[in-house]
């Protein structure tokens, strides 16, 4: 395992200082999301020149972090057509530019079928699925030129909504450059939280070998909501997360999320603990 971060859960800073930080807080790698960490210079789809992915591997190598996932979270199933190709071609962007920083994926989430982004049980029909594949198959098959994996996170609110889902998308693009990031937590809501082990263990059987990252969370049940945070204060058993990554994924990413700046290292002790003793 290496134990990394979202790197906008770190202090408001230049990305310069993040990566610091990063470093001076034992990770050994980050989530990159270029939007959310760098706001003095522009990072649109034009600005991502060889030379600034040249610029940024040298940086995250100064401070000895790998880019663990180059982050691009966009409604792949947005139903205004201009919208989607702007989208479309804004992944495409990130993958030529992962192609250059030797990044370990380009993340996406799986969108909803509505222009919001918003939740509602549309987005969980086998129509909303159809049409997050076709959507996405032409960025896989992009993907697959420039030598990039690309890996859909499965969100309960989302379309991938299930392990299932998440087992019939890569089935169908069939493709060795689509893979999965598993975040355990993003497959819970307030109405399946109290299955979550079933789950967690259903989405490890289905899911494992196409696993590229992992992140990892914690939640808590507040008046009627499921809140995600750090890692170790809230309700998550990650026995069977820790026993997948040891037995099955050697030195695989994996990235804290929902840290505060005041809680990240106790973040990462608790889970490199958890790691130790398992």
């Amino acid at each position: 395992m290496q134990l990394g971060i979202r790197l906008h859960d770190i202090e408001k800073t230049t990305l310069e200082n993040r990566l610091k930080i990063a470093h001076e807080q034992g990770f050994l790698c980050g989530h990159l999301a270029l939007s959310k960490v760098i706001s003095e210079y522009p990072v649109d789809d034009s600005a991502l020149t060889p030379g600034f992915a040249m610029y940024l591997k040298k940086i995250f190598a100064q401070n000895n972090l790998d880019i663990a996932v180059l982050g691009c979270y966009l409604n792949l199933a947005n139903p205004n057509k201009e919208s989607l190709k702007k989208i479309q071609n804004r992944y495409l962007a990130h993958i030529r530019f992962a192609s250059l920083l030797g990044t370990g994926v380009v993340g996406t989430e799986t969108g909803a079928v509505n222009e919001q982004y918003a939740t509602e049980e549309a987005n969980w029909t086998e129509e909303a699925l159809d049409i997050f594949i076709a959507n996405l198959r032409p960025v896989v098959e992009y993907a697959e030129k420039m030598g990039v994996i690309f890996a859909i996170e499965p969100v309960a609110r989302h379309i991938v909504n299930t392990p299932e889902r998440a087992r019939k998308v890569l089935d169908t693009i069939n493709s060795p450059n689509l893979q999965i990031i598993f975040d355990p937590v993003n497959l819970l809501e307030t109405w399946n939280y109290e299955q979550r082990e079933e789950i967690i263990e259903r989405a490890i059987e289905l899911l494992g070998k196409d696993i590229a990252m992992v992140h990892i969370k914690d939640f808590v049940v507040e008046e009627g909501k499921l809140v995600s945070c750090a890692a170790g204060t809230g309700m998550m058993n990650y026995a069977p997360i820790v026993k997948f990554i040891k037995e099955k994924k050697p030195y695989v990413h994996v990235t804290l999320e929902n840290t505060k700046p005041d809680n990240a290292v106790r973040a990462r002790e608790f889970f490199q603990n958890l790691w130790d003793n398992a």
